[in-house]
């Protein structure tokens, strides 16, 4: 009986390890997906550069998805007819949250060179391809 109890606890804890890792991996791969959907609705001409972190070291991913997150905010749709659906691809993005935060990084956001917003989303689709 005893062993059985600790089969089933063995089985329950590694069941439950293989199923967290395919879950983060989804997660990330629709968040690029969602980064790819926005790219052509998005406003590139007549815009605000953004702040764009471009291949962080391993301990500043936290910071640049940070960084990746307040631009967001900055984003304005191509034009009225796409409003609908880039609102609701930047709520997406906002509400993302990443699940390591690693070491405190010592680079700012202003710290990184500003670029268009086409540059900027295929700079967070490279970022999330690097995470997953």
């Amino acid at each position: 009986m005893e062993r059985m109890i600790i089969f089933c606890m063995l089985f329950f804890c590694c069941s439950m390890a293989l199923t967290a890792a395919p879950y983060r991996i989804v997660k990330y791969k629709q968040l690029f997906k969602t980064i790819r959907q926005l790219e052509p609705i998005v406003k590139d001409k007549d815009v605000e550069m953004l702040h764009t972190p471009e291949n962080p070291v391993d301990e500043c991913l936290f910071t640049a998805v940070t960084c990746f997150q307040k631009g967001i905010l900055k984003l304005q749709p191509a034009n009225s007819q796409v409003n609908s659906t880039f609102n609701q691809t930047t709520k997406v993005l906002k509400n993302f949250t990443f699940s390591n935060p690693g070491k405190h990084c010592e680079s700012s956001c202003e710290s990184y060179e500003k670029k268009t917003p086409k540059e900027f989303l295929k700079s967070f689709a490279k970022l999330i391809n690097k995470v997953i």
